[in-house]
């Protein structure tokens, strides 16, 4: 497995990037690249669902993003709306497959425990499943249980979506390693102009839960977790 480490796209470049992401996709599921694993950290950005651009509020959540600083990207895969920035890691997993469009379930289970595994190896109280208010919820979230310390109340950590085409897969997860007020003050905005539910103490970061952690540290674990899980 080929392990890529890249910066981000450049501001106004979401669109080329997610692009280029999809190309990355196609080559893998023809054989024209070996499975690869890419890291980076985006940019601040809102990456809708395409229910959220069908709501009568996305207008407006979208206005509120552009006041935070927060470019505005729809994907084809995925749920609700998520905010991301330079604090996060973002981890595209592409893999080819024979049978790519059987076992979506079972992706989400392996890696949302491979997620929460990487996590607790960097000092974070992490599990997988949804709790109650988080933005984008779903069965398969990461989240982590605070230090009483830090209030002891449970903030989503990872969210993951996946894409299928003929010959391979790819897996993308969101991981909030940093500075969660950004991310706090925009969700909450967009998710009352969507008026959809959410329990804004819900929206919170790795460090959060462990002040010491650094972002080399999580790629790091995250690498070796794959490592242990078969693939290299």
């Amino acid at each position: 497995m080929q392990i890529i480490r890249e910066t981000g796209p450049e501001s106004g470049d979401i669109l080329i990037h997610h692009d280029q992401t999809v190309q990355m996709l196609r080559e893998v599921a023809s054989g024209q690249r070996e499975a690869t694993l890419r890291m980076y950290q985006p940019n601040p950005t809102v990456a809708f669902g395409r229910r959220d651009e069908l709501n009568p509020g996305f207008a407006e959540a979208s206005a509120a993003c552009a006041e935070h600083g927060f470019e505005v990207l729809v994907r084809k895969v995925g749920g609700h709306a998520a905010a991301y920035h330079q604090g996060c890691l973002v981890v595209d997993h592409f893999q080819p497959a024979t049978d790519a469009r059987s076992g979506n379930t079972l992706r989400y289970e392996l890696f949302g425990s491979m997620y929460a595994q990487a996590l607790r190896e960097v000092g974070v109280d992490a599990r997988m499943g949804e709790i109650p208010g988080e933005y984008c919820p779903g069965e398969y979230s990461v989240h982590a249980q605070l230090p009483a310390s830090a209030g002891g109340g449970r903030i989503k950590l990872v969210g993951t979506a996946q894409r299928v085409v003929t010959g391979g897969w790819w897996f993308s997860t969101g991981i909030v390693v940093s500075d969660s007020a950004p991310l706090r003050a925009v969700t909450a905005d967009v998710y009352r102009a969507l008026g959809m539910d959410l329990d804004p103490t819900t929206v919170g970061a790795a460090q959060d839960a462990n002040p010491a952690l650094l972002m080399e540290d999580l790629e790091d674990a995250i690498v070796e977790v794959y490592a242990q899980n078969g693939f290299h």
